[in-house]
């Protein structure tokens, strides 16, 4: 008799789908990509942790700077940006007619093969100690062509899935004229303007500097123009990472609680006033830096604290919902509603955990961004304990959240009770690694604890003798995490054998007699006209003073 075999796509997909087999594929691909990244990124990170730590010392053959671009690279990059087009793909396939076009699904493969592609390339680079320049890859340490041909390929990859996006947007404003975008829909669309409005400023310092620089078709590189357009891209691509979060806790929590959306057109502009205000202020990362006048810096820091106000917005806009929510089950006195809420959902808590932490992540972020107290944390790891709290927290559990639920969704499986509480059980051991390692990197960074260095205690100094039990504790927290990752591969795994079923997308609706929201909002030539203008003011004058009036330029440096 003939033995029954079953491909991949028959373990995996079922006739339960909510998406086309095609469909689905797309998606998936870039989340298991993302998670794949993530478990590398991590064992980078713990042995980092470890040998920061003063517990392991590393091999010869392996430096510690080497696992720290690793770790930055494949954790704070290619996770984040392989997960959120993933996301976003889905959603656009729910909300804009249950099935993509054509071309959108072309674009989306093409985007997803160069990002790949580009992946492997920059991570063998960092693996034959090539490219060992931190994920922020500063001039003048240079990392080998082919790394930076790599990021080139991440970036126009991305540029393409992006494309792909507004392609089946467009068309379906073409065929529904009169009707407002699903609200998904929407955000992505400006999430991903964003995004490729913000990857020209690392893409022409890529491409006009770096390239040919590390191949040595020209002696120097202009170190303050190649951190400007930098950080022109490094900030945005802050907000790159928390709007899909913020997609997922307007559009997908209130329909996980059972509740509505509390405004449309509130969400909408949250959005569009992140669109404006997230780009033009790269200069809050450059406070420290002497060749940029004091008045510019201070109009760009002006423009990042307009940032709280669309965060804001969402914070009362999300509570609100939480609140509404449990006053119709019959909450009663201020926080009565709180006990209505499904926290031993894991589609719900991991999520809300994020918001929760994304409270003094943001305070942290007002400090960094002022210019009197930055000088006091600048390069110190208090920025690091901010950045785990913001992407490897507010953002990271905002992620598994999703992934509880996308998963069985495009699978055609079914959440069950014991992998929901794994979920759980892996996002509270996520939060007890951070606590571990974030707390002791804020207190520790007060102290003067530098970020970006190895193991040392500066020859026995009784300062930094006095840090080392920070440094444990984060190695600790450090340990604590990589469970967590290690748990959430495993539940990804063990997802794709849940049994089979109808898993719905959660898509939340607005709540009943909305205002009607400003056709204003879709009109994207006025919103991207403000975006240029902002981009103008804040660098037109400062960055031709840079080109007029180079600095000396610096040959390349290797010191690994």
């Amino acid at each position: 008799m003939p033995v029954e075999t079953k491909s991949l796509a028959d373990t995996v997909f079922t006739k339960d789908l909510t998406f086309e087999r095609t469909d689905a594929a797309l998606s998936l691909a870039h989340i298991f990509f993302a998670f794949a990244a993530l478990l590398l990124g991590g064992v980078a990170g713990v042995l980092q942790g470890l040998v920061r730590g003063g517990m392991i010392e590393l091999p010869l053959s392996i430096g510690y700077y080497q696992l720290l671009t690793a770790h930055g690279v494949l954790m704070a990059l290619v996770f984040t940006t392989f997960f959120i087009i993933g996301f976003m793909y889905s959603g656009i396939t729910k909300t804009l007619g249950g099935k993509l076009l054509p071309l959108s699904r072309k674009l989306g493969w093409s985007g997803f093969v160069l990002m790949a592609a580009g992946t492997v390339i920059a991570t063998v680079c960092i693996l034959l100690n090539q490219a060992t320049v931190l994920y922020t890859f500063y001039a003048p340490m240079k990392a080998s062509p082919y790394f930076y041909i790599a990021l080139a390929l991440l970036v126009v990859g991305s540029w393409l899935s992006g494309f792909g996006m507004f392609y089946s947007y467009k068309q379906w404003r073409k065929t529904n004229p009169s009707k407002l975008s699903p609200l998904f829909a929407f955000m992505a669309v400006v999430t991903m303007l964003m995004w490729l409005i913000a990857t020209l400023g690392v893409a022409a310092t890529v491409l006009v500097q770096f390239i040919p620089w590390s191949f040595g078709w020209v002696e120097t590189i202009d170190v303050m123009v190649s951190r400007t357009l930098f950080w022109y891209f490094g900030h945005p691509l802050v907000y790159f990472w928390l709007l899909p979060a913020y997609i997922c806790w307007y559009v997908i929590i209130p329909k996980i609680i059972g509740g509505k959306i509390f405004s449309d057109s509130l969400a909408r502009l949250s959005f569009l006033l992140l669109l404006l205000f997230s780009i033009p202020v790269g200069f809050h990362h450059q406070l420290m830096e002497p060749g940029i006048p004091s008045v510019w810096k201070y109009i760009q820091v002006v423009l990042t604290f307009m940032v709280v106000v669309p965060s804001l917005m969402t914070a009362f806009s999300l509570f609100a919902s939480f609140e509404t929510f449990g006053r119709s089950k019959g909450a009663k006195g201020l926080f009565g509603w709180v006990k209505f809420l499904p926290w031993k959902d894991v589609r719900f808590f991991a999520p809300f955990m994020g918001m929760l932490i994304f409270i003094p992540a943001g305070a942290g972020g007002i400090i960094n961004a002022s210019n009197q107290m930055n000088g006091v944390v600048h390069n110190t790891l208090w920025v690091t304990g901010h950045f785990h709290l913001t992407v490897a927290t507010s953002v990271a559990m905002t992620f598994f959240g999703i992934t509880y639920w996308l998963i069985p969704a495009m699978t055609g499986r079914v959440l069950t009770p014991r992998m929901n509480r794994l979920g759980i059980i892996q996002s509270i051991i996520w939060l007890v690694g951070m606590f571990f390692m974030s707390g002791p990197m804020h207190a520790v960074g007060l102290l003067g604890s530098p970020r970006r260095t190895a193991y040392t205690t500066y020859s026995d100094n009784a300062d930094a003798v006095g840090w080392m039990p920070y440094h444990v504790a984060m190695a600790v927290g450090g340990m604590i995490l990589f469970v967590g990752v290690v748990l959430m591969i495993y539940n990804i795994v063990a997802m794709l054998n849940m049994p089979k079923g109808h898993t719905e997308y959660p898509i939340g609706e607005t709540a009943e007699a909305p205002e009607n929201t400003p056709k204003l909002f879709e009109r994207w030539s006025v919103w991207i006209g403000l975006v240029i203008v902002l981009i103008l003011i804040a660098y037109a004058i400062p960055f031709a003073d840079m080109l007029q009036n180079p600095a000396p330029g610096s040959k390349p440096f290797v010191t690994w």
